[in-house]
């Protein structure tokens, strides 16, 4: 509540709510370790507000009943972060630009992806929710095409292969038409290493490959080759047109089939430990000595006492550390503290024992 009299409190400071999209990793700016994982619908407080001051009224005594002074709050945490997007699907669509990745998508979810005829037409992940029957279903996120050179920041895929990084099955479309005098087999073989490149673990995923634009296939020999190839690798093949809805059920119950066996969407775990903060304790402290009370002051032990956890027994030992090596306790000492007098610093008082 607002500041009033009779010992009433301040008003607390807003809270600052930062929404974000569900699978938003927040990581340390400094060492890029993962300090939560927003995959979930809890909160997560990544900086806390600082204490509240003390008013005059906290320093009264029976000798000292109005006193002339009173102690200001300690200022709040700051961290510098990155939030990086790893979405949270299923299955990824992979695969060359303009193979037909976005008109799968379009058929087999409710998802109205912009898709036209030339290469990146897609520049943004697009998901969305297949229906397989009741109670099946699984998300399916379309990837901006993949290029040769991606892993090392060549065209869109680089900004977009961490969205696949959760992904437990991934569908590689591959165009067989011929249409553009590519290559299936090459195809194929070339987006696995980008994707080997980028990540030994991702290119090591479950895929089936979904040989799509069957409709308008120029050379089915091109299929024959494509399916010898993969099929050679432990990848299942199925025949599709997007464009004309054929095959695109079987390659849905298949995926459906695939998953059941799988383990869920990956959830990462925290990675990040706090940093010991760097306190320069060589300024001089003001001690006074008022009804018994010592009464400790100085910028620095106010960020000292922001960054104690009093519950944490490390922390506890690392505040009587830094008090000890900065010399407090002798001076105390020679000024004539004796064991049980109160010690007061930033409003929190102690019992002093030598």
């Amino acid at each position: 509540m607002d500041g009033q009299g009779k010992r009433k409190f301040g008003k607390d400071g807003a809270d600052l709510i930062i929404k974000v999209p569900r699978g938003t990793l927040v990581r340390d700016a400094e060492t890029n370790e993962i300090m939560q994982d927003m995959s979930g619908s809890q909160p997560f407080t990544l900086c806390r507000g600082g204490r509240g001051g003390w008013g005059n009224s906290h320093f009264a005594t029976p000798t000292r009943q109005v006193p002339r002074f009173a102690k200001a709050g300690l200022p709040g945490e700051s961290r510098d972060v990155i939030l990086e997007l790893k979405l949270l699907a299923d299955v990824g669509l992979v695969g060359f630009p303009n193979v037909g990745k976005s008109t799968l998508l379009s058929v087999v979810t409710k998802a109205q992806p912009k898709i036209a005829n030339y290469h990146f037409t897609t520049l943004f992940p697009n998901l969305g929710v297949v229906w397989v029957d009741e109670g099946v279903s699984f998300v399916l996120a379309d990837i901006p095409g993949i290029i040769e050179g991606a892993s090392e920041g060549a065209g869109l895929g680089h900004d977009f292969l961490r969205h696949v990084d959760r992904c437990r099955l991934l569908v590689h479309v591959v165009d067989v038409s011929g249409s553009e005098g590519r290559d299936p087999v090459a195809d194929f073989d070339a987006i696995n290493e980008e994707l080997k490149r980028y990540s030994p673990e991702l290119a090591e995923r479950p895929q089936i490959v979904a040989a799509n634009k069957t409709d308008v296939m120029e050379d089915p020999e091109n299929l024959e080759k494509l399916r010898t190839h993969v099929e050679a690798l432990g990848c299942p093949l199925i025949p599709v047109s997007a464009a004309a809805h054929q095959g695109t059920r079987e390659l849905v119950n298949q995926v459906a089939e695939r998953l059941a066996a799988l383990p869920p969407v990956a959830v990462y775990e925290p990675e990040y430990v706090p940093r010991t903060p760097k306190i320069d304790s060589s300024s001089p402290l003001d001690i006074q000595h008022e009804d018994g009370v010592w009464m400790i002051e100085g910028p620095w032990i106010q960020r000292l006492m922001a960054n104690v956890n009093f519950s944490d027994y490390e922390s506890r030992m690392w505040f009587d550390r830094m008090l000890r090596d900065s010399g407090l306790f002798q001076r105390l000492e020679d000024m004539g503290i004796q064991d049980g007098d109160t010690v007061s610093i930033d409003g929190f008082e102690f019992d002093y024992q030598k």
